[in-house]
């Protein structure tokens, strides 16, 4: 039971269905959550600076893969989601959930100018009787360190006038088998009326609830969860490159490898990491870490190694036109198939391709790409000489037309035999061409 007359006052709310949500930041995370909460019966306003999103959102198109035109629309049209871009709504809302951006500096710090932003946006109309819910990824100890001392400013206190929890996004682009609703969340509160709302509310929106004892502990179950991609996936990338120079496959040590039912699970090698979690959450760790004078070795050799992958595959592929063609990288087409981080998504962050077509680039080779999900590369912090460059048109013609083409990303929509077909080279760095038992001596695997 909630100790004080305010916090009884918002359960009852969240358990009639009558609080009303509010989302901020309308991306990968907040506009699926903003979903989930309306399915579940709330009024949800979803809060974006963007107005090119408020714009799609009120013409009932969706920009996220993750949810269809047909539920957006069908949310709006029950009166249960709308969005805006006047931040004053969030006054009406008893529930806000924060889902902004947390990226690196370019000295791999945290920049939570997002999060700091947004809160004092929040404190701006902060009233008695809001759970205020951090979700954005970052180092253990924010919500009670960054996030609760802005909004106190107010005068308001956390717990007693307002709540506060952290209950990590556990998105992930692309995968059909799970949603929003349906995986389970990992939820925690700032005392203990906050943590029987965060219980209750999150708990009417997805299928299950985790509840661990404070913020930062729900802090370190997301960082925990992708430092354990990051420094595996390492290992793979790090096991290939002494695998070739032994002569041996990766990919079939792999799948022969996976057959143990027990004390193995496979991870996969590739051209470098991409999305927004697992290249940059690892680092919110090691920057804390430094406040305690412990190292974090695992998580900045597991850097340094996914770091240097597109360094390699670049190698590989001036080694592979040399070798093949009698043909210098700087005098060559190179075609990189796939611009997304991963395969089926639109998503571009920390994308790796990025980072290999600027390598070709200063190195000399005339570059371009096919992406059947990204018709243009739009603006990016580190990429702005690529802004604007279009997807090439995939036909015979202009496949013959490049010296090799590099596969990035294994999009399904791709035709792949007749890229074994038509090219004169191929360096494939996702083992597709053997998954679909494409066999060509024009195949390099990297």
């Amino acid at each position: 039971m909630t100790s004080s007359a305010v916090a009884t006052g918002l359960l009852s709310a969240i358990q009639a269905r009558t609080a009303k949500a509010g989302v901020i930041g309308l991306g990968y995370v907040g506009l699926p959550l903003a979903m989930s909460m309306a399915k579940a019966g709330f009024t949800v306003t979803g809060f974006d600076v963007d107005p090119q999103k408020i714009t799609a959102i009120a013409a009932g198109e969706s920009y996220i893969e993750a949810v269809s035109s047909a539920v957006l629309q069908a949310e709006i049209a029950a009166g249960r989601f709308a969005a805006t871009c006047d931040f004053k709504g969030l006054a009406d809302c008893d529930v806000i959930a924060i889902c902004v951006p947390t990226p690196l500096t370019r000295q791999r710090d945290p920049d939570l100018s997002y999060v700091e932003n947004t809160c004092r946006t929040i404190a701006e109309t902060l009233r008695p009787g809001q759970l205020v819910v951090l979700e954005s990824t970052t180092w253990p100890g924010t919500t009670e360190e960054v996030v609760k001392p802005i909004l106190q400013k107010t005068g308001l206190a956390a717990g007693k006038d307002f709540f506060l929890g952290f209950s990590p996004e556990r998105e992930d682009p692309g995968n059909r088998d799970f949603a929003t609703s349906t995986i389970p969340k990992v939820v925690a509160g700032d005392g203990a009326d906050a943590r029987e709302l965060m219980i209750a509310f999150y708990g009417a929106v997805v299928k299950t609830v985790v509840p661990v004892s404070t913020t930062a502990t729900a802090e370190a179950v997301k960082l925990t969860e992708n430092i354990f991609r990051a420094v595996n996936i390492a290992l793979v990338n790090e096991l290939k490159l002494v695998y070739d120079e032994m002569g041996i496959d990766i990919w079939e040590v792999i799948d022969a490898a996976k057959t143990k039912p027990f004390g193995y699970m496979p991870f996969y090698p590739g051209p470098g990491l991409g999305g927004h979690c697992i290249p940059i959450d690892p680092f919110y760790l090691t920057w804390k870490s430094r406040e305690f004078d412990r190292p974090t070795r695992f998580i900045e050799l597991a850097g340094e190694v996914n770091t240097a992958m597109p360094y390699h595959i670049v190698a590989r592929v001036a080694e592979t036109l040399d070798r093949q063609a009698g043909k210098a990288l700087s005098r060559s087409r190179v075609l990189v198939l796939g611009l997304a981080y991963k395969k089926n998504v639109p998503d571009i962050r920390e994308s790796p391709s990025l980072r290999m077509m600027e390598l070709l680039k200063e190195r000399g080779a005339d570059i371009a790409y096919h992406d059947p999900f990204i018709a243009e590369i739009p603006r990016t912090r580190e990429y702005l000489d690529l802004m604007g460059q279009r997807s090439i048109a995939f036909d015979e013609a202009t496949i013959r037309s490049f010296d090799l083409v590099l596969v990035s990303t294994d999009h399904d929509a791709v035709d792949y035999q007749s890229i074994a077909d038509w090219a004169p080279l191929i360096v494939d760095t996702r083992n597709i061409f053997a998954r679909r038992q494409i066999v060509s001596t024009n195949i390099v695997k990297a």
